[in-house]
């Protein structure tokens, strides 16, 4: 069955604030996405739910519908994944004590990329980056923040090419659980377990291919069809994905920061028609409802 986009709501279920690796407070996201003309926001910070109330009450003077997200991180044969977890409750203490495992799990990172970095004998790098990220737990580009405030490097691609990117002495990686356990965490808090962004894992089609049908068998129930930074031949091959495995499908911007039109909030691609939206699975009256 077709059931189209309302053309009225402009939804976006993927972004990030300064609670993990976002640029801007929740409040001012919140600010933001109203500007751009979102109707509905899920706020999907990085292993934690700790901007979520703040957000929601810029949601309901703003007058936007926030949607209960979180990102988790999640291994796959060995390869970090990424699930969105959407209009689940927040207050579940099951998983609520899970995501704060997954927090410690960051500041434990947090630190040891502190230590690695120590040669580079920035004073207090790990309260810099901290500072960075609004008193959560810092990221990769929280340090990179953190460094060129230092004057070590000029920007962050500098800071990533010679410290913080992919084997490099910042570059550490956290322990996080298997695949089948964060969905399962996801599900029993009553929400909707998606997988993030497919196509910027670098998967060959048939990995891919792979990894969605896992994915699935876990219970997993949705995929993010249309995101930042794709082409419109990924939108049709994830369109494909989705079909073939009676998914749900999602979208999202994948906001960090202003001033980078790709990935603005509401900037979103069209999902082709034929798809069932994953908003219309959502408990009311936090999701969207489907048309009766």
């Amino acid at each position: 069955m077709t059931i189209p986009q309302p053309p009225t709501l402009c939804i976006d279920l993927h972004c990030h604030s300064t609670a993990s690796d976002g640029a801007l407070a929740p409040t001012d996201l919140v600010a933001r996405a109203a500007e751009k003309g979102v109707t509905h926001l899920a706020l999907t910070d990085h292993d934690t739910l700790n901007g979520l109330p703040e957000a929601a009450r810029a949601a309901s003077e703003s007058g936007i519908t926030l949607v209960s997200g979180i990102e988790l991180s999640c291994l796959w044969k060995g390869r970090t994944i990424h699930v969105v977890g959407l209009d689940f409750d927040r207050e579940d203490p099951a998983f609520t004590a899970r995501v704060a495992q997954q927090t410690d799990n960051r500041r434990a990172r947090a630190a040891m990329i502190a230590e690695r970095l120590q040669r580079l004998k920035v004073p207090d790098l790990l309260e810099r980056a901290t500072a960075r990220a609004g008193g959560d737990v810092p990221g990769r580009p929280h340090f990179a923040e953190a460094l060129i405030e230092a004057g070590v490097v000029r920007n962050a691609a500098q800071a990533f090419k010679r410290y913080l990117g992919a084997g490099k002495p910042g570059d550490v990686r956290a322990y996080w659980p298997e695949l089948p356990e964060v969905v399962q965490w996801i599900t029993d808090a009553g929400g909707i377990a998606v997988l993030a962004h497919p196509r910027k894992y670098k998967l060959t089609a048939t990995k891919l291919r792979e990894l969605t049908a896992e994915f699935r068998r876990a219970g997993g129930q949705g995929i993010e069809v249309s995101t930042s930074g794709q082409s419109s031949g990924d939108l049709g091959f994830l369109a494909e994905l989705c079909r073939r495995n009676e998914m749900w499908a999602s979208q999202g911007s994948d906001f960090h920061f202003p001033g980078a039109p790709w990935c603005e909030l509401g900037n979103i691609m069209k999902m082709p028609d034929g798809l069932e939206p994953v908003w219309h699975h959502f408990h009311e009256p936090a999701g969207v409802a489907a048309p009766a």
